[in-house]
């Protein structure tokens, strides 16, 4: 960042902060922060927070493509913290970076859209995990499968519980579809956003 867009930037700041707190002026001035930081490339990691049938989700997003989406109950303050530490601390609020995943869940929770057709960033997943979560997108729309049929989908037939644990450890919930996958007796198991939310999401999609 220059020294001109410094010394501007720090002059609003000092400006906003010297008066009485103005909701609309505090917007402008991150609007331009923003503008300003997606300029010179100092945003590694930008995010927004949606509302949805199933609660208030935090969308966060690399120049790679979405990185995590999160439920109220993960914490957002935490997961943002995690994120500094694991992938950048130059993390932003740049709800702009985010609009075509806000609009894509936006249809999809209002059943016009079945596939999300977004770029994802799978760097939080490492090794197996990885691998399950490449092929849950997989099962179709309105579609589940067990953890061992997932198991043998990935060509491990034995490894059903680490299929329970890839799904329960995906940092994208909902557009990378481990709500899809129950146990072998039909019974949910669990869910990063809680068995009311995976509920909420298979009754979703059977409506369509």
């Amino acid at each position: 960042m220059n020294d001109t867009m410094k010394h501007h930037l720090n002059d609003d700041a000092v400006a906003a902060l010297s008066s009485p707190i103005d909701a609309e002026k505090l917007t402008m001035l991150h609007r331009r922060l923003e503008a300003a930081a997606q300029a010179e490339g100092l945003i590694d990691v930008a995010y927004t927070t949606v509302s949805s049938p199933v609660g208030k989700l935090l969308l966060a997003a690399t120049p790679k493509g979405l990185v995590r989406v999160a439920y109220a109950n993960e914490d957002h303050d935490r997961v943002l913290e995690n994120l500094a530490v694991k992938l950048s601390p130059r993390i932003l609020r740049a709800p702009k970076r985010l609009d075509t995943a806000a609009r894509e869940l936006d249809e999809y929770f209002g059943h016009r859209r079945q596939r999300f057709d977004l770029d994802l960033d799978l760097s939080l997943s490492h090794g197996f995990r990885r691998l399950v979560q490449q092929h849950l997108p997989e099962i179709g729309y309105g579609q589940t499968r067990s953890y061992k049929e997932m198991a043998e989908m990935v060509g491990n037939p034995k490894a059903v519980r680490a299929v329970g644990t890839a799904c329960a450890t995906n940092p994208l919930p909902v557009v990378v579809p481990c709500h899809r996958v129950l146990r072998t007796d039909g019974t949910l198991g669990g869910y990063i956003g809680g068995l009311e939310a995976k509920t909420t999401l298979l009754e979703l999609e059977a409506a369509a």
